[in-house]
């Protein structure tokens, strides 16, 4: 055989044993993957280039009541001055304060133009959703035809599922009992033992609302807000605000019977202006007139 054949065979028989060893050791890369097996570079790339789904500004869900319904808030306008307005603290009992808080959120959906470019508007239409629930069957949207006609559940409806009345829950002479009418009411453990209650502090401390209003009833009046200190300048005009554009009559006290815990007057410790509309009567949401209020209040906090 001639050399140069013997060199081609062994150029050749090289280049075989070279394939076959980089076909070999790289043959385990070409396998698909085994469960619990590391994810290729290319997963992991597709993995990262996942879109990642947009946070909703539009709502917070600011807490959950003892049986474990969301609290939530709705926010309209982009202002850094914040008017927090608040409906159902007292449950299915004061059912009309949601609806209040729900035509609210309807008027500005509608609205939104109605909003100052340096105001937020943030509504939470029911603080104690255990105590709605249990008298119209939900937490979300209803009407005065969904209210139970029995007057035992409407009454129980005005506390939180462990019989505490939340309004009497804050941080404001908290008392362990206080007075609803002529009747004794639980304050709670402590005050701010209610998750309801702790959620609306947890949220009040955090945003530092410019003003809040609280919707009641029925005595018809708006209250003014205070604890220990007198009522604060701010609170003073917001009262005077919703009450001429209103009707409502403005009253620096409540002093219809002695109230512990209150929401409002814990607000006014914090140095945040807060006020109490209390509609007058159970069944009506007296829309006309708190529209009249929340203009009000629109215009005077727009800069």
């Amino acid at each position: 055989m001639k050399k140069s054949t013997i060199g081609v065979l062994v150029i050749v028989i090289i280049i075989i044993i070279i394939g076959v060893y980089y076909f070999t050791s790289h043959s385990s890369n070409l396998s698909p993957a085994t469960p619990g097996q590391a994810t290729t570079t290319a997963e992991t790339a597709s993995s990262s280039d996942q879109a990642v789904a947009p946070v909703d500004k539009t709502k917070t869900v600011i807490g959950q009541s003892v049986e474990k319904r969301d609290i939530t808030a709705y926010h309209y306008g982009n202002g850094s001055a914040e008017l927090l307005f608040i409906g159902g603290v007292h449950g299915g009992y004061e059912w009309n304060t949601t609806l209040v808080a729900y035509k609210l959120m309807d008027y500005l959906k509608a609205n939104p133009d109605a909003i100052p470019q340096n105001v937020k508007i943030t509504v939470i239409p029911v603080l104690n959703p255990d105590g709605l629930n249990k008298v119209v069957g939900t937490t979300g949207q209803f009407t005065a035809g969904d209210v139970s006609a029995s007057e035992e559940t409407v009454i129980d409806g005005r506390f939180n599922a462990n019989n505490v009345d939340l309004n009497r829950n804050f941080d404001c002479h908290w008392q362990p009992t206080g007075t609803w009418q002529k009747m004794t009411v639980s304050g709670g453990s402590q005050a701010f033992s209610e998750p309801e209650s702790q959620a609306l502090k947890n949220y009040a401390e955090t945003n530092k609302p410019v003003a809040v209003v609280v919707w009641y009833s029925a005595a018809g009046g708006v209250f003014a807000s205070q604890c220990d200190n007198g009522i604060l300048p701010g609170t003073k005009e917001l009262m005077s605000s919703y009450s001429a554009a209103s009707g409502y009559k403005a009253y620096d006290s409540f002093d219809f019977y002695q109230t512990t815990g209150d929401l409002a007057d814990w607000l006014a410790k914090q140095n945040i202006p807060a006020i109490n509309v209390i509609l007058s009567a159970h069944n009506d949401t007296e829309w006309t007139k708190n529209l009249a209020g929340i203009q009000a209040l629109l215009t005077h906090y727009a800069k």
